[in-house]
């Protein structure tokens, strides 16, 4: 009869080894079928998962203990499979809580704890890259050195700098995780890019001029998106900013599908720390309210 010492940790095992394989209901790859395979079949019990782990390893463990590391082995291997194919893949980390508590039953299984092994294996705990539409957090110090280049972008000529505009767009969006794209050209009418968040897609137009941007611009833009999907929005970034008799214009009478950013909304964003989405959902909100698509962000986020 196991110790009490080995009782705890089989219990403890089984509870490891619970996500490994599925119970029954696979001819292939399943704990029955493990067992089957190094020859303790007859000690698998169809009963709840759990108690049926728990006495397939308390069984091998009192009457045939030489098998107990086979069926490790066997669950382990099968588990690599089954769990790829699950797109839920045996991670690093699962096998060594293994490799923790075998000891406790008395044993050490040198295939399991090979560092050829273990690193071929992925680890639960590296960081994954965020989904299309997530916002990440990007660190302070990043959005520091986003802040300064927008600012020097004003020493540039206004060719390059138009250019440089753009890919300083690319990088604040990349920023922040969304799922950016840099120009791209559509039948003849130019989209400076776009990019997912909380599930919508927004285009966006990107100006560097000395002068605001008037009604005009705002109208054939919008024109641009509400000749898109439904659920495409636009965002409207013009450095120098919109003149108040153009965004009243444009806001008069008419739903809008996007809205506005200046120069100075996207520095105040960057400076103080602000996460895109809240920006986004917040002048989104004020659009929806007012019917005007351009609401400062100094507004939005009073000191």
């Amino acid at each position: 009869m196991p110790s009490l010492r080995e009782s705890n940790t089989v219990t403890e095992l089984a509870a490891v080894l619970y996500d490994f394989l599925p119970g029954s209901g696979n001819a292939n790859t399943a704990f029955p079928v493990a067992a089957t395979n190094v020859g303790v079949g007859d000690f698998w019990t169809p009963n709840s998962k759990m108690p049926a782990i728990v006495h397939l390893l308390t069984q091998t463990l009192e009457h045939r203990r030489n098998k107990f590391c086979p069926l490790i082995v066997a669950v382990v291997r099968q588990s690599i499979t089954w769990r790829r194919r699950k797109e839920n893949p045996l991670t690093r980390e699962e096998v060594e809580r293994l490799n923790r508590l075998l000891p406790g039953v008395g044993f050490k299984i040198p295939e399991l704890a090979d560092p050829e092994f273990l690193n071929s294996l992925p680890s639960a705990n590296k960081p994954e890259k965020a989904p299309a539409g997530v916002v990440a957090a990007p660190t302070a110090e990043r959005l520091a050195v986003l802040a300064r280049e927008l600012v020097t972008l004003s020493e540039l000529a206004p060719q390059p700098r138009g250019f440089a505009f753009e890919k300083f767009l690319k990088n604040l969006f990349d920023a922040y995780g969304l799922a950016a794209r840099a120009s791209f050209r559509l039948v003849g009418e130019q989209i400076d890019g776009s990019f997912v968040l909380a599930s919508e897609t927004y285009l966006v137009e990107a100006r560097w001029e000395n002068t605001k941007t008037g009604a005009a611009p705002l109208h054939a833009f919008a024109g641009k998106v509400g000749g898109k999907a439904a659920w495409t929005r636009g965002l409207f970034i013009s450095h120098a900013g919109f003149t108040d008799d153009g965004v009243e214009a444009y806001g008069r009478g008419r739903p809008t599908p996007i809205i506005c950013m200046d120069g100075l909304d996207l520095y105040e964003a960057l400076s103080r720390n602000l996460h895109f989405d809240d920006v986004i959902a917040r002048k989104v909100r004020r659009a929806a309210e007012t019917g005007v698509p351009f609401a400062r962000v100094r507004e939005l986020f009073t000191l």
